[in-house]
C-alpha cells in the first residue's frame, strides 16, 4: 500500500455518503448532486490562475503557438475532448490545439496498464509534437502527481513552453514544473477515489474556461456569437445564417446573398452587410484587423 494515496483529498472517504449503498436510487442520486453543487465554488476560487492561463494561452495563439494537453484516463480524456471541440466551433486549425493521453490512441476508450505510470512517456510525447517556447503545455491530473503527466510537463518546461498545471489536490507534486498552477480542491468524491466524478467535473469547467475565453480574446467570437465556427453539415450551415442575422438584424434575402457571396465564412458575412461592401473588401478589413470584427467595425465607420 502506498501511504502517500491516503493523504490526497481527493482519496478520502466522503462522510457525507458512507451509507451510499443503502440507499434508494433517488437518494443516490441526491447525494451525488448535492457533492457535484461544490464544484463550482473550487473552481470560482481559481478564476485568477485560470485568467492567467489565458493570456498566456491567447499570446501564444498570437505567436503562431499552440496550446497542448496532457493527461492520463479521465483527465486525457478530458483534454482530448476539449481540443476536438475547437475546429467546428471556432474554425481554428486541428493542430492549434492537441490533446496527448497516456497510452495514445487505444486509451480514449480504454485503459492502457502502465501507460500513466512512465515519465518517460509524457516526456518522449512532448517531443514528438516538437514543443516549443511558442506552445502553452497543460498538464492534468487530479492526484497532482501522474508521473505521465509530470513527465510531459517538465520537458515541456525544459523546451521553453509555458507550463500550466490543473490539479484537484493542494501542495501537489505538478507546482514544481508549473508557473501557472490551478488547484480546483473538490475534496472526496461520493465514490472513494472515483476522480471522473467532481474532480472531472471541474476540469472540464476549467477547459471549457480556458479554450473558450482564448477563443474570445483571439478575435473568434463576436458579441457572444461564434462567428468563426465552420460549417460542415445543414444543421451547422442552418445555424451560420442565423449567427449573420443575429449580428446584423438583415432580413433572409440579404443574409443568404451574403452568406453565398462570402464562401459560407460568417466573418466576412457579417461585415459584407454591416459595413455595405462587397465580400473580397471585407476579407481585407478583417485582415487589417486582425481577424476581429469588432474591431473591423468600429475602426471602419
Amino acid at each position: 500500500m502506498n501511504p502517500s494515496l491516503g493523504k490526497l483529498m481527493t482519496e478520502q472517504q466522503n462522510p457525507r455518503t458512507i451509507g451510499i449503498d443503502d440507499m434508494t436510487a433517488e437518494q443516490i442520486l441526491r447525494a451525488i448532486h448535492e457533492e457535484d453543487r461544490t464544484v463550482p465554488a473550487a473552481v470560482e476560487r481559481c478564476i485568477p490562475e485560470i485568467a492567467r492561463a489565458v493570456e498566456a494561452i491567447t499570446e501564444s495563439f498570437g505567436s503562431g503557438g499552440r496550446l497542448l494537453y496532457a493527461g492520463a484516463g479521465t483527465s486525457g480524456r478530458l483534454g482530448i475532448l476539449d481540443a476536438s471541440e475547437c475546429p467546428p466551433t471556432y474554425g481554428s486549425d486541428p493542430d492549434q490545439v492537441v490533446g496527448l493521453i497516456a497510452g495514445g490512441s487505444r486509451a480514449i476508450q480504454q485503459a492502457v496498464e502502465g501507460a500513466e505510470d512512465n515519465p518517460e512517456l509524457g516526456r518522449q510525447d512532448i517531443r514528438e509534437h516538437q514543443v516549443s517556447e511558442r506552445d502553452v503545455v497543460v498538464g492534468i491530473a487530479a492526484s497532482g502527481r501522474t508521473p505521465y503527466v509530470l513527465g510531459a510537463m517538465q520537458e515541456a518546461g525544459e523546451r521553453g513552453a509555458i507550463v500550466v498545471g490543473i490539479s484537484n489536490n493542494p501542495d501537489s507534486e505538478m507546482s514544481q514544473f508549473a508557473a501557472i498552477m490551478i488547484e480546483a480542491v473538490t475534496g472526496p468524491e461520493a465514490v472513494l477515489g472515483s476522480t471522473r466524478m467532481k474532480a472531472g467535473t471541474a476540469q472540464k469547467l476549467i477547459l471549457n474556461m480556458l479554450t473558450t475565453a482564448s477563443m474570445i480574446r483571439s478575435g473568434k467570437v463576436y458579441r457572444n456569437l461564434m462567428v468563426d465556427m465552420q460549417a460542415t453539415n445543414e444543421k451547422l450551415a442552418l445555424r451560420a445564417r442565423r449567427l449573420i442575422q443575429l449580428a446584423t438584424d438583415a432580413d433572409d434575402d440579404t443574409v443568404e446573398q451574403a452568406y453565398i457571396a462570402s464562401g459560407g465564412h460568417v466573418k466576412t458575412a457579417i461585415v459584407m452587410i454591416l459595413l455595405q461592401v462587397d465580400a473580397h473588401s471585407a476579407a481585407e478589413l478583417l485582415q487589417n484587423n486582425e481577424g476581429f470584427v469588432r474591431q473591423t467595425i468600429e475602426h471602419s465607420v
